[in-house]
């Protein structure tokens, strides 16, 4: 098990691993901070400020003005606003990802085709060398 763990540690899958944990991590933060910093604000403005933390019911049957004063009274709640918070949040973030990936991608060098330096004998079809005359398989003289 230990010979296992060494080979599967030097081919560098454990290492590609850390990296994209690490890397990940810090990519986390930085949509974090451009949801809530940047995003979220301009919602909040198109949405009339509306909060959806305080959407709540009352499994009590109470009546509260706000999540914070149901919970210090002791009262169950459904915290249904919360749940929509989180969602907007998820689909805000999942976008916002999305654009990065396809900006990153766009970014990337495209690779350019390998150059063609073969092509087949007409006579015998085998692969021959592109400014070959003369086929070296058939000696078939060649255009």
């Amino acid at each position: 098990m230990l010979k296992e763990f060494k080979e599967f540690a030097i081919k560098g899958n454990m290492i590609d691993l850390a990296v994209g944990v690490i890397i990940g991590g810090a990519f986390n933060g930085l949509v974090t901070s451009l949801v809530d910093n940047v995003i979220m604000p301009v919602i909040t403005l198109l949405t009339g400020k509306i909060d959806f933390s305080n959407l709540f019911i009352a499994l009590d049957g109470g009546d509260y003005a706000t999540l914070a004063e149901a919970q210090k009274q002791g009262a169950a709640t459904l915290n249904y606003g919360t749940f929509i918070s989180g969602l907007l949040n998820f689909f805000i973030m999942a976008f916002v990802v999305f654009l990065i990936v396809k900006a990153m991608n766009k970014m990337r060098r495209k690779e350019e085709p390998a150059p063609v330096t073969t092509k087949v004998c007409p006579h015998c079809m085998s692969e021959i060398h592109i400014d070959a005359d003369r086929c070296p398989h058939c000696t078939s003289q060649l255009d």
